[in-house]
């Protein structure tokens, strides 16, 4: 009597298993970046400048909220800091870009070869984002070390320090005042191309080998020690990728707006991120983009309301900061009822 085995599949050489995860990091980009050019696509052909704009806005938080994903998601610890790096990216950017012969006015302590500079956008924004994954690496070394709430309140004084570093360097930041001027490259188009770029990197990372230890820090940090895993290393390597994604972020952001001040990112951005990440899944690149579209549809939807409605022949509106109280009713509950967040763990296109 023979017993008949089930065929293996023959092991793949080295160049195709490359191939094939470079293909699975592809496949899972593209199940998100398609839904998300259909939609700016849709936007465009609108017509409608208001609805160009919305969408535009919401792809650059994308950004924002994917690289503080990148961290967050996959070490465990809740980052009150990201946004400092989009502050750092934001004004990077400035310095390469910014309103012609009325740059050493905002800047007068710039120097020479940079205060003339005229830089494009695509290689100041890769040298900004740079800036802020170096800014990153080197704070990482310390802040690293820690782990769950102290990394966390760290993290938050680190907030507190740039912002009052970029308040009062004004040589180089005209302190509280505005820099305007900032060239407005950001088009639907540009928004999409870095949401996409961002949630590649994302990608990339969480399918990475980096990206499978760190999670095994998350989970069990002891155990993950013990099994030889350099915790503080692979804490590090997240920290900065999430730095340059976030300060693209920050870049993207002040080319939409064309202008910045250090107050546009501050408290009001970190709890809109963090909300986003947290309503949509802080343990998943969906999650993120999820609550990003959901967050900024609810925030429009109250915003209308704001302004006032008519209903049947009845002006129908609601008190302004509506969207924020709106906005912390939906984070309690999802963090009561739902805290994995809509999406959860879950990555789209890809089996459990």
């Amino acid at each position: 009597m023979t017993v008949q085995t089930g065929s293996r599949r023959p092991a793949l050489s080295p160049n195709q298993a490359r191939l094939a995860h470079a293909w699975r990091v592809v496949r899972a980009t593209l199940f998100l970046a398609l839904p998300l050019t259909a939609l700016g696509l849709l936007a465009y052909l609108s017509g409608e400048p208001r609805l160009t704009s919305l969408v535009s806005e919401a792809y650059i938080y994308v950004v924002l909220v994917v690289g503080l994903a990148i961290f967050t998601g996959n070490s465990g610890i809740v980052s009150f800091g990201h946004v400092s790096f989009a502050l750092i990216g934001a004004y990077a950017s400035a310095w390469q870009t910014c309103c012609g012969p009325l740059r050493l006015i905002f800047m007068p302590d710039l120097p020479a070869w940079l205060a003339t500079a005229q830089v494009p956008l695509l290689p100041a924004a890769l040298i900004a984002a740079s800036l802020a994954a170096l800014v990153a690496f080197v704070l990482g070394l310390a802040l690293m070390r820690l782990s769950g709430t102290a990394a966390s309140i760290a993290l938050l004084s680190m907030l507190f320090v740039f912002k009052s570093i970029y308040e009062n360097w004004t040589g180089w930041t005209a302190g509280q005042s505005a820099i305007v001027g900032l060239p407005t490259y950001i088009t639907i188009w540009v928004a999409i191309a870095g949401a996409v770029f961002a949630i590649l990197i994302a990608t990339a990372y969480r399918l990475s080998s980096y990206g499978l230890r760190l999670r095994a820090v998350r989970e069990d940090e002891a155990a993950a020690r013990a099994s030889g895993v350099n915790a503080w290393a692979h804490k590090l390597i997240a920290f900065t990728i999430s730095g340059f994604v976030a300060g693209l972020g920050g870049v993207l952001y002040g080319h939409f707006l064309g202008t910045i001040t250090a107050n546009m990112f501050w408290l009001d951005m970190t709890f809109l991120t963090l909300a986003m990440l947290v309503v949509g899944g802080m343990r998943s690149i969906s999650g993120a983009v999820v609550g990003v579209l959901f967050v900024v549809a609810v925030r429009e939807f109250v915003q209308l309301f704001e302004r006032g409605v008519n209903l049947g022949g009845q002006m129908v509106s609601v008190p302004e900061g509506s969207r924020e109280i709106v906005l912390a009713i939906i984070l309690l509950g999802i963090l009561v009822f739902r805290p994995q967040g809509l999406v959860g763990d879950r990555e789209f296109g890809e089996r459990k």
